[in-house]
């Protein structure tokens, strides 16, 4: 099959009754799903319009997940964060800090204790 250009393949799309439109200025687009969201940002966006429907296609790079009920937190916003003793210790003794250092980067950390891990480690609680 020989390669087409965008023009060709929006002329022979028509052929076929589908019309093809870019949507400029698009930010970003959400998908919501039960227990997640998947958010795409700056994505090019191409509606494909029939006579009984028209399809989205979503073309984006910068793809991210976010849980459920998970809003991003406005600037200066303290947002209170519960660790438990249990993970203060483990992060404490896997890291060799002190259970105050390990508290204070398993907050930072939002509870994540691979990631309050990576902070302690690579010098960032500091």
């Amino acid at each position: 099959m020989l390669p087409l250009s965008p023009h060709e393949v929006k002329k022979l799309l028509k052929r076929y009754g589908i019309d093809v439109e870019e949507i400029k200025g698009v930010e970003r687009v959400e998908i919501h799903l039960a227990d997640r969201v998947i958010v795409i940002s700056s994505p090019q966006v191409l509606a494909f319009k029939t006579a009984k429907q028209t399809v989205f296609q979503v073309l984006g790079e910068e793809v991210r997940e976010e849980r459920r009920g998970e809003t991003p937190r406005a600037e200066g916003v303290v947002e209170e964060v519960k660790v438990s003793e249990d993970d203060v210790r483990f992060v404490a003794e896997y890291t060799g800090v002190s259970l105050e250092k390990a508290r204070e980067a398993l907050v930072k950390a939002r509870g994540d204790i691979a990631k309050a891990i990576m902070i302690l480690t690579s010098g960032e609680s500091e």
